[in-house]
């Protein structure tokens, strides 16, 4: 099971047993992180604790514990044991961060299993009789249980139609995910209580507050989140773009203290909006800034990426998002620890990005249409309620864990959008009232005015340059992957004066329309038109080679149907039969 983990010669890992408890743990992590000091073991040797992940812990909570003799402590998980001592189960309702664990209490002869209020640090289990088997990574449960190795019908529709397996199911049979803020416990090798120890309705009671009086708090609130998210024993490094999210940490992060440096992902066209904006931002906040680039090296690796990433995400991640891999291992040679703007536009602003998308009907199989249906329908129903719930507690674990899974394999991933404090405040706006795009201005203004008058990568510019912006940013979003098929008739027809020279790499830097059309073009028949493929009972093999014989002609765009069947191609290839 660990050696099914360990994607990184860097990364440590370990075993541990205690036969009289019934406890067998293995475990992976990267050097020199949080939870690289396991297993940790209180004095009197009769607790100890595996804890994956962090804790973002206040100053204040990290002098305490040093005045008490432990100075290491709140710089890793040695942390996490001294509350448990003080606070018994209390403690998990305090930790700040996304993280899971097992504890050992040999007094209480318990053993518990537990994982973060959102669920974002996924565990995978299967029970088996007496037995329960925990996996951080379902690859590693299929290790060791043959009969896990089918994908889960329900499991596929809803991958195929939402990116992502929803509620606590998983893309493979009888395995399923720890809901949030779960604490399992075990006595005498049985499975004794589960509880739950916290709920989105803790926050969503709350009384809102005036606009006015959340600004206020709000300002008082982000220095504090910020520093949480740079204590650090490693290097920090802050993922720049060139929108608002980032720009509100680099309001209020402390630069000399953090001595953290900037980069940028880019492409191999030209400087997109992120890297012009990112630019402008670290130089206005005196800091340094790198672009990492998808190039030629990235698209004559993509099949061993892309392999990789489906392997490293147990299939969850899409193919063409293999540029995460490439991209994050560039930037762990700047600093280990990568600081984000992930989640701020649904935090502070009420965005939504995760919705169900029907595939091309002609590629389902007859008999999948049904649990496209199902996920749509389920889909809809997990949609209803508060807004920011969804985001946090369902958008989070089911959809973004997919990316952070393969972000995590290279670097520490952080964002301070997902602080409680910050986000139990922002339960507390009055949604039908405010300008969340404002508040997100006046909290830049208040960090650092400088960084107020930059444009950002869609907009905060003159009425008609905004609108020059969003043209420019559905132009590039078609020649990424959304040209619909009337417009990518009429580009095929204006094939020879090549159009996309004008638009390609404004906005983005990854665009696999044109290169499963060219520089992939080999590997897309390879896989997607493979004897192999053909058998797989999801789609129709008589499609598949009009599919891509019209997506390589150029008179068709089929971009995200082929990257749906080489995901679930190379699920079979890397995770069910190898």
């Amino acid at each position: 099971m660990v050696n099914s983990m360990q994607h990184e010669s860097f990364y440590t890992s370990g075993v541990f047993f205690d036969q009289k408890f019934g406890l067998y743990v293995g475990w992976t992590c990267h050097a020199g992180s949080y939870c690289d000091c396991m297993p940790i073991t209180s004095e009197e040797q009769d607790v100890v604790l595996f804890f994956y992940g962090e804790h973002h812990a206040d100053e204040g909570e990290i002098i305490r514990l040093r005045s008490q003799g432990d100075g290491a402590a709140g710089l890793d998980a040695r942390m996490v044991l001294r509350l448990y001592q003080e606070q018994g189960y209390a403690f998990l309702r305090q930790l700040n961060g996304w993280y899971h664990g097992v504890l050992l209490d040999k007094t209480r002869k318990e053993i518990a299993v537990f994982n973060d209020r959102y669920g974002m640090q996924r565990l995978y289990h299967y029970a088996d009789g007496d037995s329960v088997v925990f996996a951080s990574e379902a690859k590693a449960a299929l290790k060791v249980r043959k009969e896990l190795r089918r994908l889960d019908p329900h499991g596929v529709g809803e991958f195929l139609s939402c990116g992502a397996v929803l509620e606590n199911r998983s893309l493979f049979s009888q395995l399923e995910t720890l809901p949030a803020a779960s604490v399992w416990r075990f006595k005498n090798g049985r499975l004794e209580n589960k509880e739950q120890y916290f709920t989105a309705a803790d926050w969503e009671g709350q009384t809102p507050l005036e606009e006015e009086e959340l600004q206020r708090r709000l300002e008082t609130a982000m220095p504090r989140v910020v520093a949480r998210f740079t204590q650090s024993r490693l290097p920090i490094g802050v993922s720049l773009s060139g929108g608002y999210d980032t720009r509100m940490i680099m309001a209020y992060l402390d630069h000399q203290r953090s001595k953290s440096r900037c980069y940028t992902f880019g492409g191999m066209y030209r400087d997109c909006f992120d890297v012009k904006i990112a630019r402008k931002v670290a130089s206005v906040c005196g800091c340094d800034h790198e672009v990492f680039r998808l190039d030629g090296n990235f698209l004559s690796s993509f099949p061993k990426l892309a392999e990789r990433t489906v392997y490293i995400s147990d299939g969850n991640l899409g193919a063409c998002n293999a540029y995460e891999l490439y991209l994050n291992k560039q930037a762990r040679q700047v600093a280990p620890v990568r600081l984000t703007g992930s989640f701020g536009s649904e935090v502070m602003r009420g965005a939504r990005a995760f919705k169900p998308m029907f595939p091309t009907p002609a590629l389902i199989h007859g008999d999948y249409h049904k649990y496209i249906d199902s996920a749509i329908e389920t889909f809809t129903e997990n949609s209803k309620g508060h807004n920011l719930s969804f985001s946090v507690f369902k958008q989070a674990p089911w959809y973004y864990y997919n990316r952070l899974a393969v972000e995590q394999s290279q670097v520490m991933v952080r964002t301070p959008f997902m602080d409680n404090e910050l986000v139990g405040l922002m339960y507390r706006a009055q949604n039908n009232r405010m300008d969340r795009r404002d508040l997100a201005l006046r909290l830049i203004r208040h960090g650092n005015p400088a960084l107020v008058s930059m444009p950002t990568d869609t907009g905060n510019t003159s009425w008609w340059r905004h609108q020059v912006l969003q043209f420019l940013f559905k132009a590039d979003y078609c020649y990424k992957s959304g040209m619909p098929q009337w417009l990518e008739q009429m580009h095929y027809l204006l094939g020879p004066f090549q159009p996309e020279k004008l638009f390609i790499g404004v906005h983005r830097f990854q665009h696999f329309r044109v290169w499963f059309r060219k520089e992939l073009s080999s590997y897309v028949k390879e896989i997607v038109l493979d004897p192999r493929t053909a058998t797989r009972p999801y789609f129709n093999k008589a499609f598949l080679e009009t599919m891509v014989k019209r997506h390589l002609k150029g008179d068709r765009n089929y971009t995200n149907g082929i990257e749906l069947v080489l995901t679930v191609e190379l699920m079979h290839r890397v995770l069910l039969e190898d």
